[in-house]
């Protein structure tokens, strides 16, 4: 069976030359880019092509949504859109594609084409978009899209905010965000989800990227302030980019080894071992096939 990588990033030639020719965020001045809410930030060069595999067989790329892409005003986005889906035809073999879709006014007809092609594997969603349950029944309607084409969505975390105050973003280190904003997102979207999800959408296969930012391990506190932790998903799962043995086991002790999919946040994160996370075959078997195989094509387990 396919081993899988389920999230890497890459930026196609024409979604960077779309974001040089703006003047305002999120935008790149040479080779840096420039969001409202994280410090000015150099690319790497290897986000710029569709060949970091870490030796997986099958690794899906996703649009970044930290750049808030999908929640420009529609006539911005639809040119930086059309770019990002315009990779698939580049894609060769052993790489897939997660589909983005504009949220200020989402066209269900064209996100219902755009899954429909060969290499689109599902829909990526940034979190910000489902914060709470609120949050989480407006964007029903386009998960239903997804839920009704059998596929899969990836939740990724979304735009930071803006930093308050005159100093700005450039006052904190780089990886400021992804410790702090970041895993908040998640957490949040995770537990909107865990609310109300299911209700809304009964059938939708629905991934958490880093681990949902270990919402799941504040079962106890959950418990303890008056909510259900409740049954485990078997259609939620739990992508691994940027976390190791530690907290995949501890994850693992709380949603089973069935939950979790690996993912390396390549190039942005440093390669994980191919191997998974070192903590045994059967594990990695789980983590790299069996698990993403039933996230993106569903069935019994």
């Amino acid at each position: 069976m396919t081993r899988v990588d389920c999230h890497q990033h890459v930026w196609p030639a024409a979604l960077v030359d779309g974001l040089r020719r703006r003047t305002r965020a999120p935008h790149l001045v040479g080779d840096v880019l420039h969001l409202a809410g994280e410090p000015p930030y150099v690319v790497d060069p290897a986000v710029l092509t569709p060949s970091v595999r870490d030796d997986v067989d099958l690794a899906l790329v996703s649009l970044s949504s930290p750049l808030g892409i999908e929640t420009l005003p529609p006539v911005e986005a639809a040119p930086l859109l059309d770019a990002w889906h315009g990779l698939a035809a580049d894609l060769g073999a052993g790489h897939g594609l997660w589909a983005a879709v504009n949220l200020v006014e989402p066209d269900l007809e064209d996100l219902r084409a755009t899954l429909a092609g060969d290499q689109v594997h599902g829909l990526q969603v940034p979190a910000t978009a489902l914060l709470d349950p609120a949050g989480l029944e407006r964007l029903a309607p386009v998960l239903a899209v997804v839920e009704d084409a059998g596929l899969p969505v990836l939740v990724h975390p979304g735009p930071a905010p803006t930093p308050p105050g005159a100093a700005g973003a450039g006052d904190v280190p780089g990886w400021w965000p992804a410790l702090t904003s970041y895993p908040a997102q998640q957490a949040s979207a995770w537990f909107a989800w865990h609310l109300a999800g299911r209700a809304l959408l009964p059938d939708l296969r629905i991934a958490f990227v880093a681990l949902a930012g270990l919402a799941p391990l504040h079962h106890e506190r959950l418990v303890a302030r008056g909510g259900t932790f409740g049954a485990v998903d078997r259609h939620v799962y739990y992508e691994t980019s940027s976390y190791g043995p530690r907290a995949i086991d501890a994850m693992v002790r709380v949603v089973g080894v069935d939950a979790v999919v690996h993912g390396s946040d390549l190039p942005y994160a440093a390669p994980s071992s191919t191997s998974g996370p070192g903590m045994g075959e059967a594990l990695s078997h789980a983590l790299l096939t069996a698990n993403p195989h039933h996230l993106m094509n569903g069935g019994s387990r």
